[in-house]
């Protein structure tokens, strides 16, 4: 059982707030990569009736967050398709988005979230916190999507915001990468601050190739490593000692 997910409160819209955990959680590692989601066991553990959790899996695997494997589902290991179909989404909306999302801004306060997030992410960049700068990260994308005026993009946005917190996971634990991704947070904060829709839709696009770069990298990584592991012979074990006859 996953002792990390914690209980919650149980207010109207529930399915959505278990979905949302969930998707969190899965986004944040805390349930991993080839995990089993078992509707019971998660019910238990999240303190509500087996209904909510039914309805949150559903939603989960209808987004490829998750899939159905036997009478369960499973937390699926993303390929290079899966990356490059997100990425290709994020290339083709995020930029776009945010050109829209400026001309929202009619005064600082409109920035506020997106300035205190730039903040904390440059405070735990500097004191090496990899979750503080997670969280941070995490905090300046919603900031600025919330501004975006079309409901449609929004959702769609949203849809696979999940697996770009499951992404960034892979990569910012890389103090290079938190160095680059700081950098084009504040590129997108400055066109923001400007008011310049030209200039964030290039930031934002500058800022997703920089990503993609550093996920290559993350991921090449994990495969030399992999193959390192496999390739390392077995411990020698060791004979048992024989006795020694009572003649000699």
């Amino acid at each position: 059982m996953n002792t990390s997910i914690k209980p919650i409160e149980r207010p109207a819209g529930l399915a959505d707030r278990v979905y949302h955990q969930l998707r969190d959680n899965i986004g944040s590692h805390q349930i991993r990569p080839g995990e089993r989601l078992q509707e019971v066991s998660l019910a238990a553990q999240l303190g509500v009736s087996r209904t909510p959790v039914r309805e949150a899996l559903a939603r989960l695997e209808s987004e490829g967050m998750i899939a159905v494997e036997g009478r369960g589902f499973i937390v699926p290991e993303l390929t290079d398709l899966d990356i490059e179909e997100i990425y290709q989404l994020r290339f083709l909306l995020e930029p776009a988005a945010a050109r829209i999302a400026v001309t929202e801004v009619t005064s600082p306060t409109d920035l506020a979230s997106m300035s205190l997030a730039i903040d904390d992410a440059v405070a735990a960049e500097k004191n090496g916190d990899f979750r503080a700068f997670l969280e941070a990260n995490s905090r300046f994308h919603h900031s600025w999507r919330t501004l975006v005026p079309n409901r449609r993009m929004s959702k769609l946005l949203d849809q696979y915001v999940g697996h770009v917190r499951f992404l960034r996971v892979l990569t910012l634990g890389d103090p290079a990468a938190r160095k680059a991704a700081l950098t084009g947070m504040k590129a997108i904060h400055a066109a923001f601050r400007k008011r310049d829709a030209e200039a964030a839709a290039t930031a934002m696009h500058k800022h997703l190739e920089v990503a993609r770069l550093y996920l290559v990298k993350a991921i090449e990584q994990i495969e030399k490593d992999k193959a390192a592991e496999t390739a390392l012979p077995p411990p020698a074990v060791e004979a048992p000692a024989t006795k020694r006859s009572a003649k000699s």
